[in-house]
């Protein structure tokens, strides 16, 4: 199976740390080497970065890295640093504008309680597996649901929202919890989804099929399975970490797809497990959707790695895997690196800037 992986990340000011709406222009700076690959994103103080579909994570890393840099520099020029965390620490001065264009125009004036204060404002990280249709890609959404909390607290990278600590590991997932279909995926065949999607679009619950924004969807625009739980992370590693998960997961459940086995569907305690990863990310308890059992984030995500084992084995993975589990396991997570960088001096300011620099640290 390829991979792909999308990351969207905030404009700040390099001075004031506070989003900036100069997307449009680090964008069309960042396009003199990248051309597609950067995109402007809902808000003007967000861009994003997408790869090229690769079968080889040291392929994706690479690529990542160098996706980041580029537009590193492309914000540099404007004044701007790139962060990557799922809700900006430091509030701006004033609501973001959205990015000029046709569709997101729609958006706004239909859904005008979203895009008037800054807090509907995150970044996530959407990783996509290749495969040969929306049929393929449902039966693995399907299965992939039970799964999807325990990867969801790996990838938590938003405590700060509104120039405070929330609480929460990932506050991105109750923010962008206010648009319309975001949340885990229904138990659909290819028919169904057409049904489904062609109401809600028909009904005007959606504008199009690509505000679709369940936490696994058959794309759109590319053959692929796309699972957009995860917040956009600063160390790249994590994000390598979280490709490799979803792949070899994908990869391990494959022959129960193949042999017409049902895909579990505990719908409320699923729900209740993500709240649970997005609260307490790695250091808390969280939920087993298929028990129904509580269980420590870290017990599941081991749980999560038992059960990709097999498909991470089978590309070659696995050791990596591996370490890269223990490395964030250690460390806390994203939420947790945010949080010690705060609590040094107290000032949200540091956060930013540390965010800024991982996300530039592995740059080959």
């Amino acid at each position: 199976m390829t991979l792909g992986v999308e990351e969207e990340f905030f404009l700040v000011d390099r001075l004031t740390a506070m989003p900036v709406d100069r997307g449009p222009l680090v964008v069309e700076a960042a396009r003199a080497v990248l051309g597609e690959q950067a995109q402007p994103e809902f808000f003007g103080a967000q861009v994003e970065v997408c790869t090229h579909p690769t079968a080889a994570l040291a392929e994706l890393r690479s690529e990542l890295a160098l996706l980041r840099h580029v537009m590193a520099e492309a914000a540099a020029g404007e004044g701007c640093l790139l962060v990557a965390s799922g809700t900006p620490a430091v509030p701006p001065r004033r609501p973001p504008a959205v990015t000029p264009g046709e569709r997101y125009g729609r958006m706004a004036a239909r859904w005008p309680s979203l895009v008037g204060s800054y807090d509907g404002m995150v970044c996530g990280c959407h990783i996509h597996i290749g495969v040969t249709g929306h049929g393929p890609a449902l039966a693995l959404a399907n299965h992939l649901r039970p799964w999807l909390p325990a990867l969801q607290a790996l990838a938590a990278n938003s405590p700060f929202s509104l120039g405070r600590d929330t609480g929460w590991a990932s506050r991105r997932f109750v923010e962008h919890a206010r648009w319309p279909s975001v949340g885990p995926a229904p138990l659909l065949d290819e028919p169904g989804y057409d049904r489904l999607a062609d109401h809600l679009v028909r009904t005007g619950t959606l504008l199009d099929r690509r505000m679709i924004y369940w936490y696994a969807r058959p794309s759109e625009h590319v053959p692929t399975l796309e699972v957009r739980i995860c917040d956009v992370n600063a160390e790249l590693d994590t994000v390598v970490l979280l490709a490799a998960l979803v792949r070899g997961l994908a990869t391990a459940l494959l022959p129960e797809i193949a042999d017409s086995r049902p895909a579990p569907c505990p719908a409320p305690r699923l729900r209740a497990a993500h709240r649970l990863a997005a609260r307490h990310g790695l250091e808390g308890e969280g939920l087993d959707p298929l028990s129904g059992e509580c269980v420590p984030a870290t017990t599941a995500v081991e749980g999560l790695l038992a059960r990709a084992g097999p498909g991470l084995a089978a590309v070659g993975d696995l050791e990596l895997a591996e370490t890269l589990v223990d490395r964030v396991r250690r460390s806390g997570g994203g939420a947790a690196l945010q949080r010690a960088s705060y609590q040094r001096r107290g000032r949200l300011s540091d956060v930013v800037s540390d965010l800024a620099r991982a996300a530039l640290a592995a740059r080959e």
